[in-house]
């Protein structure tokens, strides 16, 4: 008997703190709703050009780590593979729906030790930016390898690098 009170006040505490989470949540998908909607994963989507295990940590609005887009699933955690194509790069992640980026929406690509919840040893994050819209993001990967965020990196450089002269040749 002289459990059951305290045993009763932490339950209680801890269905607030979830709630409180939720209301959270559910507003921050308010406040995000003006967001446009993730581009479609072409169907003829070329050879990847590099590939990796990982995890997908979450997208942020650029430059604040701390501010998770929860729209689209963006903000979610989940274990994924990061692809990068001639027309962008591919997010298949678990649970949450791909990501898909055209080349011509990344703005650039760097290494960081964290962000949104997610932190690393030095350089241990890949992180992404890119528009949707008129909105720039930052998207982070984690690679299962630490050799495969090198390969990566390179392959995302140089993509970036392409994508504004392909843009400029085919006059868009």
């Amino acid at each position: 008997m002289d459990r059951l009170l305290p045993g009763l006040l932490m339950l209680g505490l801890a269905a607030a703190v979830i709630a409180l989470l939720g209301l959270g949540w559910r507003n921050r998908l308010r406040r995000q709703s003006d967001i446009e909607p993730l581009p479609e994963v072409p169907a003829d989507l070329g050879a990847a050009l590099a590939s990796a295990d990982g995890q997908y940590v979450a997208t942020t609005t650029a430059g604040d780590w701390l501010d998770r887009i929860a729209v689209h699933n963006l903000g979610i955690r989940t274990s994924a593979e990061l692809s990068v194509h001639p027309e962008g790069v591919l997010f298949e992640r678990s649970g949450a729906g791909p990501v898909f980026i055209p080349a011509g929406r990344l703005t650039g690509v760097r290494q960081e030790s964290g962000m949104a919840g997610k932190f690393v040893e030095k350089d241990g994050l890949l992180v992404l930016s890119w528009m949707l819209g008129s909105r720039e993001l930052d998207s982070g990967f984690r690679t299962r390898r630490a050799d495969d965020k090198t390969t990566l990196q390179t392959a995302l450089q140089e993509l970036i690098s392409a994508a504004p002269q392909a843009d400029a040749d085919s006059g868009k």
